[in-house]
């Protein structure tokens, strides 16, 4: 698999697939991708977060695509590889010389996944974009923050990583289909679309009503989720149906309350959220955010404590599921890498280091492409690859 993505959507794509046992061959330029650079996550001891949260397990192929012999190994390594990943501008894996067209004219049974702001065709096609752009078009950030304060959008790149999921799906499903019809084919995911994706609740109801949501902050009274101030932080709560009422009129001991018409039904609920509201704050104000939550949860009712990042990092869940997974690392001795976020039953899903630029271009040009070191030393010495 050839992973020539930048940023997050694409290599993130990519990282999953190579979780999931694949081959990942990262094509970055001689001086290394741009992400290895970015500071904005902080650096662990020279070695950059960002990049191995999107990189890790991958291969390191470091060569100059503007170079024509650069292009002569990547047509060679299309030739034998099931799946290319690119998120360029629209138009521009075309202008390099890699469009769908030519990949399939090298390997009929190549899948190709394409990445980008805004898709390969619709009205804003030529725009370049980030993650947030997905979440402005789509009407999410509207959706996001509390009345009195602007849109507002998500610290985390969800809009990258449900595209790059998407990709994944994409993925998987057209290597499905080519043992069947023995061709491989291109796949369009982009962030708008994924924005949109994440608001069509709204959009449809809109459609159908005419009724604009506003933003609401973490408060949702029709389905009783907000979060209240414990002794020590936060806990968050969500008891959103009928079955979840009587247990949490139990634990307020306000039995009265499930025969209550004023609480009959959600709706209902909605009305007359202050009061519940109110016994809530009580309840949540004379306990701390573990017997909180330990206590909701007994109970059978959602509830959890509402981490900041240090608590986070402490917490069982992460672990214990092996969501981050230390790893050895050339650059920082050690780093912690995105680890098993899919549990297979009899496959094991491997996680592997960060490679460092064109850490593995000899054993790509020698093992997979039969170059000879004579071939490969004259490579670099052309600086066609590192």
């Amino acid at each position: 698999m050839l992973d020539l993505g930048r940023y997050q959507a694409g290599p993130r794509a990519g990282l999953v697939l190579a979780r999931l046992g694949a081959e990942v061959i990262k094509v970055e330029a001689l001086d290394g991708d741009e992400s290895r650079g970015r500071r904005s996550t902080g650096s662990v001891r020279g070695q950059n977060p960002y990049w191995v949260q999107y990189n890790s397990g991958k291969k390191s192929l470091a060569m100059d695509l503007r170079n024509e012999k650069a292009k002569d190994v990547l047509r060679e390594l299309v030739k034998i590889s099931d799946v290319l990943i690119q998120n360029f501008r629209p138009g521009t894996i075309k202008k390099m010389g890699f469009s769908y067209e030519t990949l399939c004219s090298l390997n009929p049974g190549i899948v190709m996944l394409n990445v980008s702001a805004y898709g390969q065709y619709g009205p804003f096609r030529d725009r370049i974009g980030f993650d947030p752009i997905g979440q402005a078009i789509s009407g999410l950030m509207q959706l996001t923050g509390y009345p009195e304060t602007p849109p507002t959008t998500t610290t985390m790149p969800i809009i990258d990583r449900i595209t790059a999921l998407h990709g994944t799906i994409g993925v998987l499903a057209a290597l499905r289909e080519r043992e069947l019809s023995g061709k491989g084919q291109e796949i369009d995911v982009c962030l708008a679309d994924t924005g949109f994706s994440l608001t069509e609740i709204p959009i449809a109801t809109y459609l159908g009503n005419g009724s604009v949501p506003e933003r609401q902050g973490s408060r949702n009274a029709g389905a009783l989720c907000n979060v209240y101030r414990t002794t020590d932080g936060w806990a968050l709560l969500v008891a959103p149906n009928q079955n979840i009422w009587p247990r949490l009129c139990e634990i307020l001991n306000k039995p009265e309350w499930v025969d209550d018409p004023r609480f009959a039904s959600r709706a209902e609920r909605a009305k007359n959220a202050t009061v519940v509201e109110e016994k809530l704050t009580r309840w949540f104000a004379t306990r701390t955010t573990e017997e909180a939550t330990d206590a909701m949860s007994e109970a059978s009712i959602p509830c959890a404590p509402v981490n900041d990042i240090p608590q986070a990092a402490e917490s069982a869940q992460l672990w214990e599921r092996e969501l981050l997974v230390e790893v050895p690392d050339a650059v920082a001795g050690t780093a912690h890498a995105s680890g098993k976020l899919i549990k297979l039953s009899r496959s094991e899903t491997p996680v592997g280091t960060t490679p460092t630029v064109g850490q593995h271009t000899e054993e790509i040009l020698r093992d997979l492409l039969n170059y000879t070191p004579e071939q490969i030393q004259q490579l670099r010495d052309e600086q066609v690859v590192r």
